[in-house]
């Protein structure tokens, strides 16, 4: 795609190499478009929101809230105050995990199922709200290539169940795991479904309507947008019974000394002074992927895995883990035979190549994988072109020579 002209950091020569951004899993980079923005807020309507009458604090209160709206659009979302800003896509878990654990008052006997597969912030949450009701916590297994064993997802959700909860893209294979079959499973045992969208919202269409679910969870920084901001989406019957995750500021409709009543949606989630300028931000970030559009950036990133599994496959000492393409995104973890990850990514470093090494927040996925001690991750995204693949290639090459 021709954007890499948006992101000036793709100029800089760390150690003196041209740079090759792997890392867009972890996260991805910011086009000035991005930049520009969150530095207009700063220069020209710095003020707080929702609580001035003043001129500044009256346009950054409706960019703020045009922000939430463009996130409603870009999630297919049929009201925009169902999109609740968090900081991230775990905060919004743990908010889904406190306050839905609240009203649905879990106990013995009850329920929630997870995977194996799921970055840690969509697995510890439910260990300790487990932990903390007396509810039971069950783990949908993996098959080798790292795909879900629906089988087994069919035999763990039953009545007792309440939450599932599941990634719909895995940070560490790629994997594209089958969101509405798992939703109509948690559907026909009467429970609810939370999705971390984390790893999909970046790199493909989403519509939340359509694949049914109730919650799901996103993060600014993964797609364009800056860091510390991020969103959550949750059917709004559910979002009103629920209660607050945390109290104080800006999210009350009325205090007096002996209680005080919540404000309308979102901001009954939303307390305190939130990052503002993030959000606006993270609204220029959706609408520069909507300006590529979504089916150009997946058809973008879908022929530049193909170019690298075939690339890479090449390499001697060189291992590949993951589904077929079909079943993935751009996503590739491997490791090079008799070197540690650690050991690898620092030799790319050395060669201006930023990749993940380790078990990227996902340790029971390593172990199910049969590769404790992680893998070398190498992510793409709509900035990356088939010379950084070649440059990667090229480099594990020689350093596999040397292995």
């Amino acid at each position: 795609m021709d954007c890499r002209k948006d992101f000036p950091i793709l100029g800089e020569r760390p150690r003196g190499r041209r740079l090759v951004y792997l890392d867009t899993t972890a996260t991805s980079l910011r086009p000035r478009q991005v930049v520009d923005a969150v530095v207009e807020f700063y220069h020209k309507y710095n003020a707080n929101i929702h609580r001035g009458k003043y001129w500044l604090s009256e346009v950054a209160s409706d960019l703020y809230d045009e922000a939430h709206k463009a996130v409603a659009r870009f999630l297919g979302a049929s009201d925009w105050r169902e999109v609740v800003f968090t900081r991230n896509t775990t905060e919004s878990i743990n908010l889904v995990a406190h306050s839905l654990g609240k009203m649905l008052r879990l106990g013995p006997g009850d329920e929630i199922v997870t995977t194996v597969s799921e970055h840690h912030s969509n697995m510890v949450p439910w260990q300790v709200l487990a932990q903390e009701t007396g509810a039971t916590l069950k783990y949908i297994p993996v098959h080798p290539d790292g795909t879900l064993n629906l089988s087994e997802a069919a035999k763990l959700i039953t009545p007792k169940t309440k939450i599932v909860a599941f990634q719909h893209v895995s940070n560490v294979t790629g994997t594209v795991h089958p969101v509405q079959e798992l939703v109509e499973l948690a559907k026909r045992a009467g429970a609810f479904t939370v999705v971390d969208g984390a790893q999909s919202a970046p790199h493909l269409p989403v519509n939340v309507r359509e694949l049914g679910v109730d919650f799901y969870a996103i993060s600014a920084h993964k797609m364009l947008g800056p860091t510390g901001v991020g969103a959550l989406w949750g059917r709004r019957e559910l979002l009103e019974e629920m209660p607050p995750f945390i109290t104080g500021g800006d999210m009350i409709s009325r205090v007096t000394l002996k209680g005080a009543t919540w404000n309308v949606l979102p901001w009954k989630f939303e307390a305190g002074t939130s990052n503002i300028a993030g959000g606006i931000g993270f609204k220029a970030a959706v609408e520069y992927l909507e300006n590529l559009g979504m089916e150009r950036v997946l058809a973008h990133e879908k022929e530049i895995l193909e170019y690298a599994r075939e690339r890479l496959r090449k390499v001697p000492k060189l291992t590949l883990y993951g589904p077929e393409p079909q079943k993935r995104l751009a996503i590739l973890p491997f490791n090079v035979e008799g070197m540690h990850p650690h050991t690898v990514a620092k030799l790319l470093d050395e060669r201006g190549i930023c990749v993940r090494s380790g078990c990227h927040c996902a340790q029971p996925l390593s172990e199910a994988m049969g590769v404790p001690q992680g893998t070398v991750r190498a992510s793409f995204y709509i900035y990356n072109t088939k010379e950084d693949v070649d440059q990667l290639a090229e480099a594990l090459e020689e350093i596999a020579r040397k292995a």
